[in-house]
């Protein structure tokens, strides 16, 4: 990889060298290096393009690094990643796809993961979408995950697109066993015409299941966002929505949360708010010598951290 895009593998996995333990990186649809561990085996896929993620039962302390970096305008990537965590592991994977577009044409990835986590295994899931260039073809990435958690397994999942993507369709379900818990945070910024749809179904499968949707985003220019999550509960159990939007300038901001009760013993919220940002609180920080917009910047930092 040249400058550029270890550039963007430092935006989207805070990646400055290869890292330690598991890795694979994809380069403009190709794989551009690989490394398995004792505990961690990454395959090829044999049907498709994409490659298995095989974890040991009690695999503890360790990571797996799968980066996507497009830098060629043009090109449309697709990739099927499935991971298999074995009982009793604890682990982080690091994934997200960034693309630096320097022509006229789109550059789109698309990538489907499925993550199958064994019993009382725990996962910490970090994506991080983000798109840049002086191009002026669109950066499009529609991400599809599905997790199923098995009986007392866990999954936090940091879910996060900044800047410079066009357009982008977010489909996310997850399927939580008895006594499992799923947190999913989402964070998401779109400007000038970009579109963003987010779709979240959690189903909450079997008894003490625990799940949690928190979206924080932001809408500036003429953007558009949509967010549609339901949560399903058929057992008892313990769900939660929250929603949270901060809206700007021409921007639109559409929020469609949904609770379904399949069980008298299963426990459903879901908050959503839209507003813009308060005015007293940019002049607060313009009197500590901010002006309006880095007080703009700092408020809007704040609130998607």
């Amino acid at each position: 990889m040249d400058k550029t895009e270890w550039k963007i593998l430092k935006e989207i996995a805070d990646l400055e060298q290869v890292p330690q333990g598991a890795y694979n990186f994809r380069l403009n649809g190709a794989g551009d290096g690989r490394q398995s561990t004792a505990n961690i085996e990454i395959a090829s896929k044999a049907d498709k393009p994409g490659i298995d993620i095989i974890i040991k039962p009690g695999t503890k302390k360790e990571s797996v690094h799968i980066p996507v970096v497009l830098s060629q305008s043009g090109l449309k990537d697709v990739v099927y990643n499935d991971f298999y965590v074995g009982e009793g592991a604890d682990v982080d994977i690091v994934a997200g796809c960034g693309i630096h577009n320097t022509g006229c044409e789109t550059s789109q990835h698309d990538g489907i993961h499925v993550f199958h986590v064994g019993k009382n295994a725990k996962v910490r899931y970090y994506e991080r979408h983000y798109g840049e260039g002086p191009g002026t073809g669109e950066n499009i990435l529609n991400p599809r995950t599905e997790v199923y958690l098995e009986e007392g397994a866990s999954i936090t999942m940091e879910m996060t697109q900044i800047r410079g993507v066009d357009s982008t369709i977010r489909d996310t379900v997850v399927v939580v066993g008895p006594g499992a818990e799923c947190i999913i945070n989402e964070k998401l910024l779109t400007d000038g015409v970009q579109s963003a749809e987010s779709n979240v179904e959690l189903i909450l499968d079997g008894a003490d299941a625990n799940g949690r949707v928190i979206s924080r985003s932001v809408a500036r220019g003429t953007s558009r966002q949509v967010f549609q999550p339901c949560v399903t509960g058929k057992a008892k159990c313990f769900g939660h929505v929250q929603c949270d939007s901060i809206i700007m300038d021409d921007a639109k901001i559409k929020s469609i949360p949904a609770l379904d009760a399949q069980s008298v013993d299963a426990q459903l919220i879901h908050e959503a708010a839209i507003g813009r940002i308060a005015g007293d609180q940019i002049l607060k920080l313009m009197t500590l010598g901010l002006t309006e917009q880095e007080a703009e910047e700092k408020i809007l930092e704040g609130f998607l951290n």
